[in-house]
């Protein structure tokens, strides 16, 4: 039997009959100068920024919450929602005090123990979070405007906890709202960043619409990354969901929408010959696709069925696939860790030979029994799908029985948390997105965690986290981090897939546009 066509072009070809039975969205027409319409790379689905954490709702919470700190340009933590912080006691104290003006959308200020609910119901689901919990002897109110972190010895990595940027961030929220939050329950979305969520307007498969919240008063030092003021410029935000790559390619041009998040790489020469529109690379860091498989049940519960598709991987199969021929937008023999960071390192990348007939051989040796493995795929999310494409076919090459469920990305995001045998409504294994902060270091890395979809129990990675934590300077942060990643080639939880740089589009009168990922404040026309 023929091997299929897995081309990019290919691929995209058939993803619109892929996502047949998607809601058709209704194209937008010309919008008033005050609104800034958005095609964003998959529907909001999930609201919850403290519930799964595709980076839709990343974009969306950063609109409307706020959070304590933000990273500036060199990946440092400065001051955001709070005026700024205090250390005594050898670094055992610190006192946070919120600054002037912090209201929440329904006019309520902005308390210390709203602070509080969210950083405790933020450390249950979050790893950096988790490890500031544990080092914490004591957090407290200790007045309207001041919280106290009392710890149990000192920890120079507490902003860079508060104001990590991926999944979780800290997003500060009424403490009614904290209580619940994290449940994938969360309707009622009430922060005190520059935008309200008009949850009226929403029309699900189609749209979501955001409002300024005029009373938000903007840091006064200038925007370098996540930190400085947050201008919001726009009265209203409106994102239109278009799942057709071609269709969004044609309302852009058309000028029915200002900005197209994530562009495919086939229709970036087309774009970039408009003399309307600006073509250039989203996330600067780059995300990574991954494979990543589900732990609790057969044939993925042995890590040595898990450990039998590394041989088989060609990364750059899975790039070109996802961002097609131009190499220039993706890298192949990636690691565990951001690409070009303190941690990235190519310790044991050797593992990934493409070699299908080495892996069919392990996977014999491992004792698969002929299990159905079903695969969820992102149909309206075009590179996630294509790398979906691409991995089907692998594994199925390999010798296992693939059965390749397609559906959105949102319903895809709830369903990977579903601990149900795959028979029963769950899952064997996704691809999916890890952004550039996602994978920038131990604290931030989802694929190494035990918590997260999928729950690996890797005892020695676990313990190589908190000696990173604890870690003195940067060559032992390093060679920690040099360290998992051999772990993760021995157990392999997930598969590096490569690293690619998404492109984002826009028209040439929108200026401010981010290139840490889509961000709205800042970001003008004229």
């Amino acid at each position: 039997m023929p091997r299929p066509d897995l081309s990019r072009r290919n691929l995209l070809a058939r993803l619109p009959f892929a996502v047949a039975g998607l809601t058709a969205p209704l194209v937008a027409q010309a919008q008033s100068v005050d609104t800034l319409t958005y095609v964003p790379v998959a529907d909001l689905t999930v609201l919850d920024p403290y519930f799964g954490g595709p980076d839709v709702t990343i974009q969306h919470g950063y609109m409307v919450f706020d959070a304590l700190y933000g990273l500036d340009a060199d990946f440092n933590p400065q001051p955001q929602m709070v005026a700024g912080h205090t250390i005594d006691d050898d670094g055992k104290r610190w006192r946070l005090t919120l600054r002037d003006g912090l209201r929440f959308h329904d006019g309520e200020p902005v308390l210390a123990e709203d602070v509080v609910a969210c950083i405790r119901k933020w450390s249950t689901i979050d790893v950096f979070g988790g490890k500031l919990a544990r080092v914490t002897d004591a957090l407290t109110v200790v007045s309207d405007k001041v919280i106290e972190f009392r710890l149990k010895r000192p920890f120079f990595r507490l902003p860079a906890a508060l104001g990590k940027p991926a999944t979780y961030p800290l997003f500060i929220m009424p403490k009614r709202l904290a209580a619940i939050a994290g449940s994938g329950k969360l309707t009622d979305v009430v922060g005190s960043g520059p935008y309200r969520y008009l949850a009226h307007e929403r029309v699900v498969g189609a749209r979501a619409v955001y409002e300024r919240n005029d009373a938000y008063q903007p840091r006064a030092e200038p925007s370098t990354w996540l930190d400085g003021g947050k201008v919001a410029h726009f009265k209203r935000v409106v994102w239109q969901v278009i799942p057709d790559a071609a269709t969004a390619a044609a309302s852009l041009q058309k000028g029915e929408v200002d900005w197209w998040g994530d562009v495919p790489p086939d229709l970036a020469p087309s774009l970039r010959r408009d003399p309307n529109l600006t073509v250039q690379v989203n996330d600067i860091i780059g995300g990574e696709a991954i494979m990543r498989f589900n732990a609790l049940y057969p044939p993925f519960d042995n890590p040595a069925i898990r450990r039998a598709v590394l041989p088989a991987i060609n990364q750059a199969e899975f790039m070109t696939a996802a961002s097609g021929e131009d190499r220039t937008l993706w890298r192949d023999r990636v690691g565990v860790w951001s690409v070009g960071k303190p941690m990235s390192t190519d310790a044991g990348i050797e593992v990934l030979e493409g070699n299908v007939a080495k892996a069919r051989q392990k996977l014999q040796e491992a004792g698969y029994q002929g299990e159905t493995v079903v695969m969820l795929a992102a149909a309206d999310y075009p590179s996630l799908f294509a790398c979906a494409q691409v991995g089907a076919d692998l594994l199925r090459r390999i010798g296992f029985k693939v059965d390749v469920q397609t559906l959105d990305f949102g319903s895809q995001t709830v369903r990977r948390s579903n601990k149900s045998p795959p028979a029963q409504g769950g899952w064997n294994v996704f691809i999916n997105l890890f952004n550039g902060f996602n994978r920038f270091d131990p604290a931030a890395h989802l694929g190494i965690t035990s918590t997260w979809a999928g729950w690996p129990k890797i005892d020695e990675i676990e313990a190589l986290r908190e000696q990173w934590f604890d870690a003195p300077d940067l060559a032992t942060s390093k060679a920690i981090a040099r360290e998992i990643q051999l772990l993760v080639w021995r157990d392999a939880p997930y598969i590096p897939l490569g690293s690619f740089y998404p492109l984002t589009a826009f028209k040439r009168t929108i200026s401010g546009v981010s290139r840490a990922g889509a961000g709205f404040v800042n970001v003008q026309r004229g």
